[in-house]
């Protein structure tokens, strides 16, 4: 996400409620804020920090052509058996334990394109988000999804070897990084599943150079591996992506 989450900063909580208003698409005209491949001065970057609970981080990585940072991907054949969504514990309590929001919430309240309303126990009323799989403005955080980017079911067939409980966690939360839960449309969500690149992309094919970028950043932040149809989905991405660049920080 190239939006201005580099640091998450949660909104002003305000207490008194707005009516819930509707989703509407965004005119492809206001679509400036991800990146095409077309101007290098929109260059797609994926930032990433060490994760919570992530022993050994390394540093800042220098930007990497998409080329390259898929080059990194290690290759290896997916394992789904033994596989269950609550072997990966989320939500926890977030970044502000104390705020009374989960990290779900403290996601959707970071990338409100207008800041919500919140009363007690994190409830929000009004404000909007740009969903950017599918260039939809929602104007109702019932009808948001935090996805995680690289899907849990795709992290468990990506883990090299088995993780522990804690870091299945702290991937499941992870606000150290912009990129790895992301607030998008339901549907847009329930579209995407637990699929891969090689089995689906976004709807709105401006944010497909990102999407790429922001699949591979993530999976080399968590040093997770990709099958062969993956690779080469994103091989075929990249080829219409030649400004994009990934930058990222290992969690392990």
């Amino acid at each position: 996400m190239i939006h201005n989450l580099l640091r998450r900063g949660l909104p002003a909580l305000a207490l008194a409620a707005l009516p819930l208003l509707t989703t509407t698409a965004l005119p492809a005209a206001a679509h400036t804020p991800h990146p095409t491949a077309s101007s290098p001065a929109q260059q797609r970057v994926v930032h990433s920090t060490s994760a919570v609970g992530a022993p050994g981080a390394a540093g800042v990585r220098a930007p990497l052509p998409l080329f390259e940072a898929i080059d990194r991907l290690p290759v290896a054949v997916e394992h789904r058996e033994g596989y269950k969504r609550d072997l990966y514990k989320h939500w926890n309590k977030g970044l502000n334990s104390g705020d009374g929001c989960d990290t779900r919430r403290e996601v959707i309240l970071a990338e409100a394109v207008e800041a919500p309303q919140v009363a007690a126990g994190c409830k929000l009323a009004g404000g909007s988000w740009r969903s950017p799989y599918d260039n939809l403005v929602v104007t109702d955080a019932g009808r948001l999804d935090v996805d995680h980017f690289v899907p849990l079911a795709e992290v468990f067939d990506s883990e090299r070897a088995p993780w522990s409980a804690a870091r299945r966690e702290a991937y499941a939360n992870d606000q150290n990084s912009p990129d790895t839960l992301i607030a998008v449309s339901a549907a847009s969500n329930r579209s995407k599943s637990d699929k891969d690149p090689a089995e689906w992309l976004p709807s709105d094919g401006s944010y497909h150079c990102t999407y790429a970028a922001t699949w591979v950043g993530t999976k080399l932040r968590w040093d997770l591996a990709a099958d062969d149809a993956e690779v080469q989905a994103l091989l075929g991405l990249a080829e219409d992506c030649p400004t994009t660049t990934v930058v990222y920080e290992s969690a392990v």
